[in-house]
C-alpha cells in the first residue's frame, strides 16, 4: 500500500471505534487491464458494482489470501489513486456453472445479465487458466465475494 491509498485507508480508521476490527486490509484495482479497472472502481463508487468472484485457484495455490468478511480493500483505479474503501459482507464458493443471475447482476458489470457475465467471465477465467498451465471447465470452483462501500 503506498502512502496516498494508506492516507485515505487511514481518514475512514479515524471515524471507526478502536473496538471495530478487521482480518486484513489491501488496496488494489480489479480487473486486469486499465479501462475495465476504472469501471470497477467507478461502479463501485456508485454503489453498482457490489459482488466480485476470481478463480478459486489462486487461493489453494497460496498466490493469494482466501478473503474474509469483515477485509477491507481500498480499491484504486488502474493508476492506484483511491477511489473507494470496501468490506466484505460475505465468501462463498461455487462452481462456474452454477453462478446464478442475481450473483451476475450484482457484479454490475455489461448489461448485468447472466448471459454477459457468462460470456465475460469465461474469457477473462480462460485466459487466466491457459496461463497457469490449466484448462478451464465449467466446473472450476470460484470464490464468489459480496462486499459495501464502507468510504468513499
Amino acid at each position: 500500500m503506498n502512502k496516498e491509498q494508506q492516507d485515505y485507508l487511514n481518514r475512514y480508521l479515524d471515524t471507526l471505534s478502536p473496538e471495530q476490527q478487521h482480518p486484513s486490509v489491501t488496496a488494489d484495482y480489479f480487473c486486469a487491464d486499465e479501462e475495465n479497472a476504472n469501471l470497477c472502481a467507478a461502479l463501485i463508487r456508485r454503489g453498482e458494482k457490489t459482488a466480485a468472484c476470481s478463480m478459486k485457484y489462486w487461493y489453494e495455490s497460496g498466490q493469494e489470501p482466501m478473503p474474509q468478511p469483515g477485509s477491507l480493500m481500498v480499491v484504486t483505479d488502474w493508476q492506484g489513486n483511491p477511489t473507494s474503501i470496501i468490506e466484505t459482507t460475505e465468501v462463498r464458493e461455487c462452481r462456474y456453472s452454477e453462478v446464478t443471475a442475481e450473483f451476475a447482476a450484482a457484479e454490475g458489470e455489461g448489461d448485468k445479465s447472466l448471459a454477459w457475465w457468462r460470456d465475460a467471465h469465461w474469457q477473462f477465467f480462460s485466459r487466466e487458466c491457459r496461463e497457469q498451465g490449466l484448462d478451464p471447465d465449467e466446473n472450476m470452483m470460484l470464490v464468489l465475494e459480496r462486499f459495501k462501500v464502507v468510504y468513499s
